[in-house]
């Protein structure tokens, strides 16, 4: 199984590709969308959906997994963070895949094994868990594995499928 894991936001996007063997985890590709504050809104979540599209055709997975919105105090933040989560979920489901999703404690639960790991904690387990030789950044990236692991792991217990 390849898994596409998304980390959504609006100024970065981070991304990560992993292949699911027999419950080992590879890293197939990751990186980061940056998106130039000073374009518009509409041209930023235009170039978030056209690269994730571009990163469905590259690495052709069979599901696509993001993480739940987290909700902070800065309203106008969650809001555009909501619009780039909106329009990755699109490209997944545009493409035809299956999209999972998963809170950022079932995230760091199924990583490191604790659901309030902090960013090196979680940093710590993807790296050993793929094999890379230093974590990935920026943390969205990092972040965006994680989504993946955790689809990995738990695709017959956690998920939930967005329809």
């Amino acid at each position: 199984m390849i898994i596409l894991g998304v980390d959504p936001g609006i100024a970065i996007t981070g991304f990560g590709v992993v292949r699911v063997e027999h419950n080992r985890h590879i890293a197939l590709g990751y990186g980061a969308i940056r998106t130039p504050a000073k374009e518009t809104t509409a041209r930023r979540l235009e170039a978030i959906y056209r690269e994730l599209t571009q990163l469905i055709t590259e690495f052709r997975p069979d599901c696509f997994a993001i993480e739940e919105l987290f909700f902070n105090k800065n309203s106008a933040t969650a809001l555009i963070v909501g619009q780039a989560r909106g329009v990755a979920i699109l490209a997944g489901s545009h493409a035809g895949l299956p999209v999972f999703e998963y809170t950022p404690l079932q995230v760091k639960t199924a990583v490191t094994g604790y659901g309030r790991a902090g960013k090196q904690q979680v940093a710590y387990m993807v790296r050993m868990l793929l094999g890379l030789e230093s974590t990935p950044e920026p943390d969205d990236v990092t972040d965006a594995l994680a989504v993946c692991i955790c689809h990995g792991f738990n695709a017959n217990n956690w998920g939930r499928r967005g329809e």
